[in-house]
């Protein structure tokens, strides 16, 4: 395993050289051998596939009646809840798997922590099999095939435009301990949230632990709230409940797109990350699942991500968002994966003993 890597470095040279693979005039290759969209993939009927996520919920409810129309005799099922929680009800349904698909997890990793604990197995779809494990400085997909990058997240701050100045807003993680913003920040609870769980271990990277931690004692003492959804405190931001929440970029982004008082910043270095899709072990409709895989990575899938201000994987298809991957590289913290592996559980438990 690469011991350290840069999340996002070149990566616009990886998207200019690695493209969903697809069918001759952009047509996507769907595992019945027909284009994805046409109502009539595939000769076999795949039912009911239960797909746990949790992202945007009305995102993923779209992408389900998406799949639904293009795959007759389909039906998706989604299971929305924070990261976590959903880590931890596969793995209390090892002996008898009721997902299918798990997509998304604030970044890929949730998704390295959980391949020790034999919840994900390794899928590689036909139409993306010579991606290689790293390019230029991105890692793409797990080296095993146990998890596929779907698009890339910026982890940042949210806030409320009405309340704060652009010049005003932070603009590193240092300045959400200045004194003007107690009690007016929040941020999702580590113990529920892959978004939060991603903020504090790359922190305690960047810092080293015991600074990483005393960090935290001054950054839990600005908040006023840390639920467990990721999105909610950037909703909090947008109703004026709170000025600035830690969050991801489309999470601001898709809120400003209907007319809310959000935006967004994107901190001096912080996490550029991958977020994954991987196909439960032992689920209950494996070629479901895995043609809900294709789907997602296919053009008409990435296309829906890229629609609700996700930064897509794919080269072909154009991001809403205003951040670009060439003007976020430069922002990219570095991250060491073994470390995390390693210390993800014990990370989460230590900030459950510390806050809560």
């Amino acid at each position: 395993m690469l011991k350290k890597w840069m999340n996002v470095a070149a990566a616009a040279v990886l998207l200019s050289t690695v493209a969903l693979a697809g069918c001759s005039s952009g047509e996507e290759a769907s595992p019945g051998g027909t284009p994805a969209g046409n109502g009539s993939a595939g000769a076999k009927e795949l039912g009911p596939i239960a797909l746990y996520s949790p992202e945007t919920p009305d995102m993923t409810k779209e992408i389900g009646l998406n799949f639904e129309k293009a795959y007759k005799g389909s039906s998706i099922n989604v299971q929305y809840a924070g990261t976590n929680v959903l880590v931890n009800r596969m793995i209390a349904e090892k002996d008898n798997p009721q997902g299918d698909v798990w997509y998304g997890g604030g970044g890929f990793l949730p998704f390295e922590a959980a391949k020790d604990k034999d919840i994900i197995t390794s899928y590689t779809p036909e139409a993306i099999k010579d991606w290689p494990e790293v390019r230029d400085g991105i890692k793409l997909r797990d080296k095993d095939w146990k998890w596929i990058g779907a698009e890339v997240f910026v982890l940042g701050f949210a806030y409320n435009s009405d309340l704060v100045k652009p010049e005003e807003a932070p603009k590193t993680w240092d300045d959400l301990l200045d004194p003007k913003w107690k009690g007016k920040i929040q941020m999702p609870n580590p113990a529920a949230s892959g978004t939060a769980t991603l903020t504090v271990l790359s922190q305690l990277m960047a810092r080293g632990e015991e600074q990483g931690w005393d960090y935290f004692k001054k950054l839990v003492e600005q908040m006023s709230a840390m639920p467990d959804s990721g999105s909610a405190p950037s909703k909090a931001v947008a109703k004026g409940e709170a000025h600035i929440a830690i969050a991801f970029d489309f999470m601001a982004y898709e809120m400003k797109a209907k007319g809310e008082k959000i935006d967004f910043i994107v901190p001096d270095k912080t996490p550029v990350i991958v977020n994954p899709v991987s196909l439960v072990k032992d689920g209950p409709n494996p070629d479901g699942g895995k043609a809900l895989i294709d789907y997602l990575l296919s053009k008409e899938g990435q296309q829906t991500l890229a629609n609700w201000y996700h930064i897509p994987i794919s080269k072909e298809v154009e991001s809403k968002t205003p951040l670009t991957l060439e003007n976020v590289i430069p922002h990219a913290q570095e991250l060491d994966v073994d470390w995390v592996v390693n210390n993800y559980d014990r990370v989460r438990s230590e900030w459950r003993q510390k806050f809560q």
